[in-house]
């Protein structure tokens, strides 16, 4: 009853993402070049497994519009919070200084 029981290990294996070869292109006549190959840049994004295009492209644009948007909203509302507080605590600050006005001209007439 006061055992342990240790859930049994996962067996998951995780899958590996291997990119596709390049298809040859089929050769139309035979040229020699006594330039070096140029070596294909890897992709950036997401460490190569999201391909580059002009669509991820706007997709990530429109993602950091979209955090840049949601942090200016938060750091707004922050701001008027904080405006809202310091009119309160003016406000309560004079009507605190009317009252002891009253009082010490009540205190002084007695």
């Amino acid at each position: 009853m006061f055992k342990p029981q240790y859930p049994r290990p996962d067996t998951y294996i995780p899958a590996t993402i291997h990119p596709a070869p390049a298809p040859a292109p089929a050769p139309a006549s035979v040229e020699h070049s006594t330039s070096a190959p140029v070596p294909a840049k890897p992709s950036t994004v997401l460490g190569g497994l999201v391909q580059s295009s002009p669509g991820t492209a706007l997709a990530l644009a429109a993602g950091g519009v979209v955090g840049v948007l949601a942090l200016a909203s938060v750091a707004v509302s922050l701001l008027l919070a904080v405006a809202v507080t310091a009119v309160a605590l003016s406000l309560s600050g004079v009507v605190l200084l009317f009252l002891v006005r009253a009082l010490r001209q009540e205190f002084k007439n007695h």
